[in-house]
């Protein structure tokens, strides 16, 4: 099961994934200040956080890392992100509070497979935005958690530091291959689908 949560920082989504038989659950993306919505979807559904998954590593998507409260949860990013995440996100940049964050616990890598109860999750690097964006594919779902690389109708930024147009552009052709039914939860904004993207993005109708 997928749960999309659009109370984070800035408009983000933060998502609760879960295997409903096997109570156990992971966060992805907890980019809120106040936790306690969250909370309160993960104690209605009686879930045993196994982890806390970034997208990447900026700061409307990591603001919870280091308030939410689950010690037995494995915080999990991409080494290409690793001192985005230990820098503040990215915050002061824009001249925002720093963002403070625990060190990563797990490293995530391309082809890295996670186990959720019975629930599968594949770890897609899918960089552009920041070297070390990730996706997240749960084939059994037919869904895909693109963090910001891939929005309804539009795509992630490449004019951060770190992000790269050219390495977007790649990923996105590497999703597009994925099957057309797949559901996107992007970091931000609706959701939607491989096919409808494919159809009507203008950054993907430029690749094809």
């Amino acid at each position: 099961m997928i749960i999309q949560l659009p109370i984070g920082l800035l408009g983000s989504n933060c998502y609760v994934i879960y295997d409903h038989d096997q109570g156990s659950g992971a966060i992805v993306d907890p980019g809120v200040q106040d936790v306690r919505a969250l909370m309160r979807e993960v104690d209605q559904h009686q879930l045993q956080i196994e982890y806390i998954l970034n997208t990447h590593g900026h700061f409307d998507h990591i603001v919870a890392n280091s308030v939410l409260d689950l010690p037995d949860a494995g915080l999990a990013i991409h080494a290409g992100d690793r001192d985005l995440l230990l820098a503040g996100g990215g915050a002061p940049m824009f001249g925002l509070p720093f963002v403070s964050s625990p060190e990563p616990t797990l490293i995530l890598e391309d082809g890295m497979v996670l186990a959720i109860g019975d629930l599968r999750v594949e770890v897609l690097h899918t960089p552009g935005h920041t070297p070390g964006s990730v996706c997240f594919y749960l084939p059994e779902e037919q869904g895909l958690l693109t963090g910001d690389t891939l929005f309804a109708s539009s795509v992630g930024r490449t004019d951060l530091p770190g992000s790269s147009q050219q390495a977007l552009e790649r990923s996105l052709r590497r999703l597009c291959e994925l099957p057309g039914s797949t559901h996107i939860y992007p970091g931000h904004g609706e959701t939607t689908t491989i096919d409808r993207e494919r159809r009507v993005n203008p950054f993907l109708r430029h690749l094809s």
